[in-house]
């Protein structure tokens, strides 16, 4: 799990915002590749091939990591590194009991932890779900694809749509991601 890059590089003066301009290692996304999916507002987890769960964690310059932390990648801006710790030590880890004993067929991936404790439920979701990266159902995914890609169509787009968090792009290498956020823009 690296950290996906914003489409349009932050306001230096206010990093909470974004500039109409392209970041440079998302120029490809502007260029109209890659694939859109919906954004979920949650928490990222994660089940490994040996079949045990992680929460990710982010973890602030200066401050320890929790015990049997894995990391993946520090920000040289912010200083702060994400990583994983074992979702039985996640304060998230009574809701993710709960979304993982509503399905099953758990294969190993990334998911987003959502519901009625996680950030508010701002997706509106009645229970604790755990909702596959990239998974959307099919009207999301045809709406998310219409979406426009340049910095004024996209920050109407979404703040036109509250319940949604953004949209992530999967570039058709299988590597590159980017992202866009409905609070990124200015209102």
């Amino acid at each position: 799990m690296r950290k996906v890059p914003t489409l349009f590089v932050r306001d230096p003066r206010e990093r909470r915002f974004v500039l109409p301009e392209v970041a440079p290692d998302c120029a490809w996304v502007v260029a109209g590749e890659g694939l859109p999916t919906r954004k979920w507002d949650g928490t990222c987890v994660m089940l490994d091939e040996h079949g045990a769960w992680w929460a990710r964690r982010e973890v602030r310059a200066g401050k320890a990591a929790p015990a049997n932390y894995v990391p993946v990648e520090t920000d040289q801006t912010t200083g702060k590194t994400v990583g994983w710790e074992p979702m039985a030590q996640s304060s998230f880890a009574g809701f993710h009991a709960q979304a993982v004993r509503l399905g099953d067929g758990w294969t190993p991936g990334t998911y987003e932890l959502v519901g009625p404790r996680i950030n508010g439920n701002p997706e509106g979701f009645e229970a604790h779900t755990l909702v596959r990266h990239g998974w959307a159902p099919a009207a999301v995914l045809a709406e998310v694809a219409a979406a426009p890609r340049d910095f004024e169509g996209l920050r109407e787009w979404l703040l036109a749509r509250p319940r949604y968090e953004g949209i992530v792009w999967h570039h058709p290498d299988g590597v590159r991601m980017a992202k866009i956020k409905r609070r990124d823009f200015r209102a």
